[in-house]
């Protein structure tokens, strides 16, 4: 089987299609350039169906390679024969070939080399026959100083045979799935550490059954966690008798003699054997599916929140809020840079609001603030409040948005590289302020597990976590683009080909020779060659610079055709641009070349309808009920308005602006069915829910959604 025959089984697309995928990948070409740069060459398929292309690549590869030293490896024991060779060539499936491997495998000293050793191996054969013969009389044979009667012969003979039977393809392939179909998982509480304070959040799995195909990725990941903990013992079990059934009808051959004694190794086998590696491969297999269910409600939650409204380029009062420490207040610029620094006290034990409302309403006036942004953490609703009473001499905007991670990104080296003459409150205030005018730009600095927005992040796989959530980052920041005069080096270290070396010289370029003019200038940036060059250009945004293409989308390889189309129209290309009844004149196959065909060239139109147009929406002003300051003020049956601040595969979190989110479950999202919480709802929607339960002491809030 080709790689391609391989990927074709999973993705429903032309071969030639995959073929031309695969190629652009080992040109190295990156995923963001491919869906963008060459739907002609992939048939128009989206960066979720190239990113699954080049998995699959790099899973055939492995196969493939796997393969190789298995066979190396018998061979290397003089035992690989034609019709093994044949079958292993034949086979694509890890499991299947490691199976295959089974007999060859270096292993410990087992007890049916012990038994091999004292010569029972002719006895266990006779014995796997099933033939008439008298096993027990046949068996006195085999007695030596190491065998010292024939019930030790029988039961060495039996060892080989439970070896043999554990390594039988077939008896595995049919148990696998017997425990896939039908498994059951089971907890008991460890009696020992049942009543210690943090078993609590697990009393729900001290004696807890269910089949597995039925546990949710978040449940199965919490009972492992409880497991991990040491509060339950945790097992994965079918029904001893039906795998019985499965094993003797492929080893057994009718009645004989020898029976018994099969019967007997079926036993030892399945349960030495069988069952505790069966039941393990089943269990890693759940958890794996766990893990990449969890990694994706995360990888979603954080491409919404990365993609976020943005405010834009305004004068910014930001406020990290605190009760005795005060609040942390920075003004910044539009290019959020900080202005001024100082430390309010409105809130107990000080009370000095009077004082506070002159400071801010002096900086609101004297840096020209536009818009003033608070952290949703403590004293965040008292804040507003005081905020919203402050008699402005104009109007100015107040958000409050996510201060999740912002005590991570102040701590951080980012931070202490962008700010080293000032503490950490100070680094936090500015980045809640950034990331009200750019969240994504803001966002990028930050270790994506700390933002807060998923479920079981910390144990699920770490390095598929950070491999699905980078590859989140560089969708989301080459779906926007990034003003190369402008972006930090952490935000162009995500640029489609780039990466943290290159734009690190990116910034030093500019540094010291003033902001790039035109796209050309990348070139000149040290170690930027033709490939990164290539990949990364037509992501990056040039404002007001030589060439107006440059703050668009259009890649500088078909600069020369947009040259054209403004030629037979009688324009200049900067009169083309965002000029719809010019740009309707266009037709695309006119102008269809041997390296960029039709579906790029309706994509440059639609660039130039609307050049580098940002795909996100505009920050929007919320308002949440000023009656309800904390979880005493609520009662079963408010109607409130909220803000969906996670997203789990059992529902959603909502910030109903109080210190704890209330949890709207999936059922309560709407009327009906509901199979996936992000058909329903998105990070950052504005709803509406009704309150149906109150917990004070456990701080836990049940909501409904209002439709």
């Amino acid at each position: 089987m080709t790689n391609i025959q391989f990927i074709s089984k999973s993705v429903a697309t032309a071969a030639i299609n995959i073929q031309n995928t695969v190629q652009l990948l080992e040109e190295d070409c990156t995923i963001p350039f491919i869906s963008r740069y060459r739907k002609d060459k992939t048939g128009n398929l989206d960066e979720t169906i190239i990113e699954q292309i080049a998995k699959l690549q790099k899973e055939y590869e492995t196969i493939v390679k796997r393969k190789e030293a298995i066979l190396k490896s018998i061979d290397e024991q003089n035992a690989l024969t034609s019709e093994l060779d044949k079958k292993i060539q034949q086979s694509f499936d890890l499991q299947e070939l490691e199976d295959f491997y089974l007999p060859f495998k270096k292993k410990k000293k087992t007890k049916a080399d012990v038994a091999r050793e004292n010569g029972l191996e002719p006895l266990a054969k006779i014995i796997m026959a099933q033939n008439n013969d008298d096993v027990d009389f046949i068996s006195t044979k085999y007695i030596n100083e190491n065998v010292i009667n024939k019930e030790a012969a029988l039961q060495g003979a039996r060892d080989i045979i439970a070896e043999w039977i554990n390594e039988n393809i077939s008896v595995r392939k049919q148990l696998r799935r017997l425990f896939q179909r039908k498994a059951t998982i089971t907890t008991k509480v460890v009696k020992t550490k049942k009543d210690e304070a943090d078993a609590q959040k697990f009393n729900q799995y001290f004696d807890w059954s269910e089949p597995l195909t039925k546990a949710p990725s978040h449940r199965l990941l919490a009972m492992l966690r409880a497991e991990n903990e040491g509060f339950i013992k945790f097992k994965v079990e079918v029904d001893i008798d039906e795998a019985y059934d499965i094993i003797d009808e492929l080893v057994l051959k009718g009645q004989s003699p020898a029976t018994s004694h099969v019967q007997l190794a079926i036993e030892d086998s399945y349960k030495r054997l069988l069952n505790p590696a069966i039941s393990n491969e089943t269990l890693q297999e759940a958890k794996a599916k766990a893990d990449a269910n969890s990694i994706q409600v995360f990888a979603n939650n954080l491409g919404q929140l990365l993609l976020a409204p943005p405010l834009g380029e305004k004068r910014i009062l930001a406020i990290d809020p605190g009760f005795r420490s005060g609040c942390k207040v920075v003004c910044l610029d539009e290019k959020g840079d900080l202005l001024y620094n100082e430390t309010i006290y409105p809130h107990a034990p000080q009370n000095e609001s009077a004082m506070a409302m002159k400071k801010i309403r002096s900086m609101v006036n004297a840096y020209n603030i536009e818009a003033i942004s608070i952290g949703n953490g403590t004293a965040s609703r008292e804040t507003e409040f005081f905020i919203k009473k402050i008699a402005l001499d104009k109007p100015v905007q107040v958000f409050v948005v996510s201060e999740a991670g912002a005590s991570v990104y102040s701590a951080s080296k980012t931070a202490r590289e962008e700010f080293p003459n000032y503490d950490v409150t100070v680094r936090g205030s500015v980045s809640i302020g950034r990331r009200l005018s750019d969240p994504l730009a803001e966002l990028v600095k930050i270790d994506p597990k700390a933002i807060g927005v998923g479920q079981y992040q910390h144990d699920v796989d770490q390095s598929k976590l950070k491999e699905e959530l980078d590859t989140t980052v560089i969708r989301c920041v080459n779906s926007v683009g990034v003003n190369i005069n402008t972006a930090s080096k952490h935000l162009l270290s995500y640029v489609s080909g780039i990466g943290e070396k290159l734009a690190e010289n990116i910034v030093n370029y500019r540094s010291e020779n003033g902001p790039f003019e035109d796209r050309k200038q990348l070139k000149k940036v040290p170690r930027l060659g033709e490939k990164a060059y290539q990949q990364g250009v037509a992501f990056i945004r040039i404002k007001d610079g030589k060439n107006p293409l440059d703050n668009s989308a259009v890649h500088p390889e078909a600069y020369g055709i947009v040259e054209k189309m403004a030629k037979d129209l009688k324009l200049k290309v900067g009169d083309l641009i965002a000029n719809k009844e010019k740009t309707a004149l266009i037709k695309a196959e006119n102008y269809i070349t041997p390296e960029i065909g039709l579906l790029t060239l309706k994509d440059i139109i639609k660039e130039l309808e609307k050049p580098g147009l940002d795909p996100r929406k505009s920050a929007k002003v919320f308002e949440f009920d000023p009656n309800v300051k904390s979880i005493k003020d609520l009662k079963t049956g408010m109607i409130l308005n909220g803000i969906v601040n996670n997203i789990t595969n059992f529902g959603c979190f909502v910030d109903i602006g109080i210190k704890e989110s209330g949890l709207v479950h999936i059922s309560q999202l709407k009327a009906g069915f509901v199979s996936d919480v992000n058909e329903v709802v998105k990070l950052h929607q504005h709803v509406e829910v009704k309150v149906t339960e109150v917990d004070e002491d456990r701080k836990r809030i049940q909501l409904t959604m209002v439709l």
